[in-house]
């Protein structure tokens, strides 16, 4: 097993460069193959989340799947809370949904006494219930199996044979695990918000873990773009730290075997990179230079100082995605409608961004 002998030493900080705004995501799979519009209406993104575990019948913990549209998780954890005159803290879900979607998750409600309102004057045009059952515990945030989506790309142009071309490379080779636009806020703004946290700006308890997360996801985009753009995003570099798929369980750094490369081939293992936080990077030898490399500047080296003083701690995160159940259809000559299947955490954003340049039109609109 390698040694880590790596660690960042930071240079003083300058002040900040109106210039730097945040990394440029390169592509792994080239220049872009189509341009398109997504989200004309709701219907267009649909998202499920796969349940993590099924409802044990006992508890006090109501869970509810349901489906709405037009509705973010917030706003639906509030209607919930209110139909069932609960405090919101009562209301539990395992991720967070956009609004300009149709989307289907599960959230729980706490009622002690186990009585509930009848379901049906929960539901609205734009809410349904799915299915209810009693739990033990409130549901937890990441406590999900997936999620599964079905896009609908209109206005589509590009040669066929080309966008079918790059649908079957993303289907063999998967696509760079970036954190997606929405970890950055409305214009990419939480890095600079994170950058001024650090400096001594005051922020609202709940805007924290936002900035947070958004500062994590900023560094660890660095180090994968960077191995995009070196074409070593899905190889294995010398000193490289694995994590097992379908988990996040992670071992190595150690030196580099056939039996690795042949796991890493059949998508058993995944390399990964950093999570910024309090200690010493695990990588060492190459994949170390490329990291501590791609995490310099006056930008990174405030959020990697934030982060440490936050009192985060060193994770990781694996650099490749595969979109699993990964099929496609043309309803209409410009209408390309795509079903995959991602693992929590992941964006579906960055699997389109691979085809090309998609202009997300509710978002546009506000």
């Amino acid at each position: 097993m390698l040694m880590n002998h790596c660690d960042v030493t930071p240079p003083s900080p300058q002040p900040l460069s109106r210039e730097e705004k945040g990394v440029e995501l390169p592509r792994a799979h080239g220049a872009p193959v189509l341009s398109a519009t997504i989200r004309s209406q709701p219907e267009d993104f649909f998202v499920e989340e796969i349940a993590g575990f099924e409802p044990s019948g006992t508890g006090e913990h109501l869970l509810l799947t349901v489906e709405k549209r037009g509705m973010n998780t917030a706003f639906a954890a509030k209607t919930i809370a209110q139909w069932a005159g609960v405090d919101e803290s009562a209301i539990g879900y395992a991720g967070l949904k956009d609004r300009h979607a149709v989307t289907r998750q599960r959230f729980s409600v706490w009622l002690p006494k186990r009585v509930a309102p009848e379901i049906a004057t929960l539901e609205t045009d734009e809410l349904r219930v799915l299915d209810h059952g009693w739990h033990g515990r409130k549901l937890p945030r990441g406590a999900l199996a997936g999620n599964r989506f079905v896009l609908v790309l209109r206005d589509v142009t590009g040669e066929r044979a080309g966008i079918v071309e790059r649908l079957e490379a993303i289907a063999a080779r998967g696509v760079p695990n970036y954190f997606g636009e929405q970890r950055f806020g409305h214009g990419g703004d939480n890095v600079r918000k994170a950058v001024a946290m650090f400096a001594g700006r005051r922020v609202k308890r709940e805007e924290r873990g936002l900035l947070l997360s958004a500062a994590r996801s900023e560094l660890f985009n660095r180090v994968l773009a960077a191995r995009v753009e070196a074409g070593v995003w899905d190889a294995a570099l010398e000193g490289e730290v694995w994590m097992l798929d379908g988990s996040h369980s992670v071992f190595g750094p150690e030196a580099t075997t056939p039996e690795l490369k042949t796991r890493l081939a059949a998508f058993d293992i995944h390399p990964t990179g950093p999570l910024w936080g309090a200690g010493a990077l695990r990588s060492a030898a190459a994949t170390c230079a490329v990291e501590t490399g791609a995490l310099q500047g006056d930008t990174a080296t405030r959020l990697r100082n934030g982060l440490e003083q936050a009192g985060l701690k060193q994770e990781r995160r694996a650099l490749r995605l595969r979109p699993t159940a990964w099929m496609w259809q043309w309803p209409s000559e410009d209408v390309l409608e795509l079903h995959f299947t991602l693992p929590p955490g992941a964006y579906a954003t960055v699997v389109l961004r691979e085809l090309g340049e998609v202009r997300d039109v509710m978002s546009l609109a506000g």
